[in-house]
């Protein structure tokens, strides 16, 4: 897993982003999607005419269709693209915001590398190994059984780094802060490693499904329950973008 190149970003948006998969994922959501790039907080890698703009977050929200998105993260050609989970009403009001959880592997206390403190002083910053992955993976599995107590539309994505649950159920979009904030905290209670702020809705953005997450060169990938469990994020083809040629055989 490494930083992609620009050349690399500009390969994947042009020849394997996906717009029809990008819509059928989007496909029940209510109203206008706002979507957002990253160019280079992270990678410090970026368009150089765009140097003044590099780590700011770019909201696109007028745009004709998702091709027009697609040429406009061309332009841009980011290390990271999200969409808005808020939803809002044609005054442009929040209205309601898809219930998400996040999970990465940094947040796991690793038998090998220790805590993200431990990771930190020691200059490694926010890397990972293969056991962490594994175990954020398995963390995720249970997640999901978890929150299907409660919930029946549920969708797993790996986020290149970690994972995702998608909580879609009608009800869920109506939460407001306060009993978002009560769920993560219960389902920190459960021992479950989740970034708060994101399930609270504090945080609105969130990965795109079948974008490339440039730092570490891995597609944003859904997978069923069912696939969550044999999925290795090293060596699965679908998560890995054409650029590295036969490593991908």
């Amino acid at each position: 897993m490494r930083y992609s190149t620009l050349d690399e970003r500009r390969q994947f948006y042009s020849e394997e982003f996906d717009c029809k998969k990008v819509a059928d994922w989007l496909d029940n959501w209510p109203g206008k999607v706002k979507f957002a790039v990253i160019m280079g907080r992270h990678t410090k890698v970026f368009p150089e005419k765009y140097a003044a703009d590099a780590e700011t977050t770019i909201i696109i929200d007028e745009y004709r269709d998702l091709n027009d998105v697609k040429d406009q993260i061309l332009e841009f050609l980011p290390e990271a693209v999200y969409y808005d989970r808020n939803v809002y009403d044609s005054n442009g009001s929040r209205v309601g915001q898809e219930f998400a959880f996040d999970l990465d592997p940094e947040n796991i206390t690793c038998p090998v590398h220790g805590t993200l403190a431990d990771k930190m002083r020691r200059g490694q910053g926010l890397s990972f190994c293969k056991t962490e992955l594994e175990m954020v993976k398995h963390e995720a599995i249970l997640l999901h059984e978890y929150l299907s107590k409660n919930f029946s539309d549920i969708k797993a994505v790996y986020s290149g780094r970690g994972f995702h649950i998608h909580v879609l159920d009608s009800k869920a979009y109506r939460l407001n802060r306060k009993e978002r904030l009560d769920l993560a905290r219960e389902a920190k209670s459960e021992g479950f490693h989740i970034d708060e702020w994101v399930t609270s809705g504090e945080m609105r953005l969130i990965r795109l499904p079948y974008s490339l997450n440039g730092l570490v060169s891995r597609i944003v990938l859904p997978l069923t329950k069912e696939e969550l469990s044999r999925f290795d994020p090293i060596r699965d083809k679908r998560c890995l973008p054409k650029f590295f040629g036969k490593f991908t055989s």
